[in-house]
């Protein structure tokens, strides 16, 4: 047999074939047609179905909710457009390929965007149950500001150094937060080393009595003092007062309450050792005497610092609200953990 024989090529039978296939396609064609007008108005009707005001009710104060929502409702109407027109086309066994092709896709996705997926799932859940409001002084895994926004992906805070600090909401929800505005009240304290020669009763009368006079110290609870140590050449009394935060600022005050009592405990001769060693050399018979005040107590009490709330952050944060593309997810009326 010659070689020319053995490699003969049939054009007819593949001729022959292509003209069967085409004849399959254009008597399917009227079928996917009108597949494709299903897939085409499932589209329309989810999308007709995503502006209702229904959806609108569902999820009127939680704007990452109502767009999820309406995302979820026009692609689930679309899907199910699909699985329709593929029974029209007879073509439902390709529905369990696609779906296995989809899952092993999903967990190939899933695995590359761990983090991501991780921060959108935390807003969302953030979200429906807000832990903090906007303007929140708060603590998270160490990291301190005043919230400024929620977005999808992170939390914005606004660092008591006037700086941007954003944090991923996987973080924000798995840390502890420390929310210094939800109670209005809030204690300070601060430690003063007395004289172990000296009237310790009297100077936690005079240290409370002047905390209780500051103008933004609270009366109830009253200011309180406490001995918390004995210390080589001093004992510590720590006097301990409440600042209505809303109307004056924290740190201020306790400044000021610090300023207050040092110069009260001076003004009653009270003596107010440093931290080091002293050698006292007195002859026999001689009466040790009580330091004598530089200043009156009135003296004093003069010259006091304002202590009223402050807002050095408040136009940097509008400032930053204003210039914000994405929607903060926030809302002061939403319920709190």
């Amino acid at each position: 047999m010659e070689l020319s024989e053995t490699l003969h090529f049939d054009i007819d039978a593949v001729s022959q074939r292509l003209m069967d296939e085409l004849y399959s396609l254009l008597a399917a064609l009227p079928m996917l047609l009108l597949a494709l007008l299903v897939i085409w108005l499932g589209w329309a009707l989810g999308g007709w179905l995503s502006r209702r005001a229904l959806l609108e009710r569902v999820a009127r104060r939680n704007p990452f909710m109502r767009e999820l929502t309406r995302t979820s409702v026009r692609w689930a109407v679309s899907l199910l457009a699909v699985l329709v027109a593929l029974e029209i086309m007879n073509a439902t066994a390709l529905v369990g390929a696609v779906l296995g092709t989809a899952g092993v896709l999903g967990v190939a996705l899933g695995f590359a965007f761990k983090d991501t997926l991780e921060n959108y799932l935390a807003g969302l859940l953030m979200s429906l149950r807000q832990p903090f409001a906007p303007r929140d002084h708060v603590v998270i895994d160490g990291n301190e500001g005043i919230v400024v926004a929620l977005t999808s992906r992170a939390t914005i805070l606004m660092t008591l150094d006037g700086n941007h600090l954003r944090l991923p909401n996987a973080l924000v929800f798995r840390s502890v937060t420390l929310n210094y505005t939800r109670n209005p009240s809030r204690r300070f304290q601060f430690d003063v080393g007395i004289g172990v020669s000296e009237d310790l009763i009297q100077a936690q009368q005079l240290g409370t009595d002047c905390i209780a006079a500051l103008e933004g110290v609270l009366s109830e609870p009253p200011p309180r003092a406490y001995i918390v140590a004995l210390a080589d050449s001093s004992v510590q009394v720590r006097f301990q007062g409440w600042v209505d935060q809303r109307s004056h600022d924290f740190g201020l005050l306790k400044s000021e309450a610090i300023r207050q009592v040092k110069g009260v405990l001076e003004a009653a001769g009270m003596d107010l050792p440093e931290p080091i060693y002293r050698v006292q050399m007195i002859e026999p018979g001689q009466v040790h005497q009580a330091v004598q005040p530089t200043k009156s107590a009135s003296a004093m009490a003069q010259g006091a610092v304002d202590t009223r709330a402050t807002a050095d952050l408040g136009p940097q944060i509008e400032a930053d609200q204003r210039a914000r593309s994405e929607q903060d997810l926030l809302d002061p009326a939403a319920p709190r953990e």
